[in-house]
């Protein structure tokens, strides 16, 4: 009965695998054993009839040749083999060294000037690729067969097909191998890459994917990131705040003090906006009848900007409401008479009265001007 091969709590080699091991080995013996017998059994065979016995005497010599023949080659080929140990062994060795500062990096334990903790997984990578890539141009030359033209056309025909089938593939690696260096964005951060907004869910040497708040997942090649301007909510969120901002437009009969008071108020009774830095407000225009005042409001939430934001609209919707003030766009036609000056009342004059609408009557027989009725 077979058992695994444990070490300690570690299952090195499972029963499954050791059962195969041990069916693999009995396959070779029991082959080993045939071609034994069978070179001992047919020249003993063939010796006992004079007519066969001098094909007895040669049969070994047919049948070692191959052997000493591939002895020889393996004798001729052992100073390239150990060049390409040696190759390797220095590769290996460069490889672990590499990937153990990277490691201490990204844990924090070493610090390099100006490399980032995030840069130290992808670099190591790059560095993992190029000594192998090293590594195989370094040890092709000493391999049985690499001077024959067909191995070399071979690899021809492959690196054609494979410049002309992965340009697109190779324009994406590079596009994201440039982003991870760029530190455009990081996985959680909520992004908007061209027309598509939402929190950054992957990003792969490929392709970046986001999902946005309809959970909709949008897989975006890394080219097309690069050629792309990447808006990112979250990069400042954390330390400094993120604003955000709304614009609402009041007719200028009334207080701009009194609107900056109830948008401010409503920023301050919205869940996340910060206390700290203020909300303020900005008078962005002053248009022919109503001025345009923008609220802007600090959060760390940047993930939470679309709740937030609407929050906020409900509590200015209520803080408006409560203080009797219009959230309209008001327009005038051209007859002012009969309607009120549209100034705030604290600068109207004294005992100033809306002016009545002045009526003429026509004279007899006069004409009425163009486009008027009677």
């Amino acid at each position: 009965r077979a058992h695994g091969i444990r070490f300690q709590r570690t299952e090195l080699v499972s029963k499954e695998n050791v059962v195969a091991i041990l069916g693999a080995i009995t396959t070779i013996v029991w082959v080993l054993y045939a071609v034994v017998l069978v070179d001992l059994y047919v020249p003993l065979a063939l010796s006992f009839f004079p007519q066969t016995a001098p094909l007895a005497k040669q049969i070994w010599p047919y049948l070692l040749a191959p052997v000493y023949a591939a002895w020889a080659g393996i004798v001729e080929y052992v100073p390239n083999l150990l060049t390409m140990a040696v190759i390797v062994l220095f590769a290996f060795a460069a490889n672990r060294v590499s990937q153990f500062l990277f490691r201490e990096v990204a844990a924090g334990r070493i610090a390099w000037r100006g490399f980032h903790r995030e840069w130290a997984k992808p670099t190591g990578n790059l560095v993992r690729g190029a000594l192998l890539a090293l590594t195989a141009v370094l040890v092709f030359p000493y391999l049985p067969g690499s001077k024959s033209p067909a191995l070399q056309g071979v690899s021809i025909f492959i690196g054609v097909l494979l410049s002309l089938g992965s340009s697109s593939a190779v324009a994406n690696a590079v596009a994201g191998t440039i982003l991870i260096y760029m530190r455009a964005f990081q996985v959680g951060h909520r992004v908007r890459i061209a027309e598509a907004e939402g929190d950054v869910i992957e990003k792969t040497m490929l392709v970046t994917r986001i999902r946005t708040i309809k959970n909709v997942v949008i897989t975006i090649p890394n080219a097309a990131v690069l050629n792309n301007h990447v808006i990112n909510y979250s990069a400042s969120a954390a330390d400094r705040g993120l604003i955000l901002h709304t614009t609402v437009t009041i007719g200028y009969d009334a207080p701009w003090r009194q609107v900056h008071e109830l948008l401010i108020a409503a920023a301050l009774a919205t869940e996340h906006v910060l206390d700290e830095p203020r909300p303020f407000v900005l008078q962005t225009a002053l248009n022919d009848f109503y001025v345009s005042y923008q609220i802007n409001a600090y959060t760390r939430r940047a993930e939470l900007m679309a709740d937030v934001s609407s929050q906020l609209h409900r509590n200015i919707q209520d803080r408006f409401n409560e203080a009797g003030v219009e959230i309209m766009s008001p327009h005038y036609s051209q007859l002012r008479d009969g309607n009120p000056i549209a100034i705030p009342d604290t600068y109207k004059p004294a005992g100033y009265h809306a002016p009545a609408f002045r009526v003429e009557a026509a004279a007899p027989g006069a004409s009425a001007p163009a486009g008027s009725s009677r």
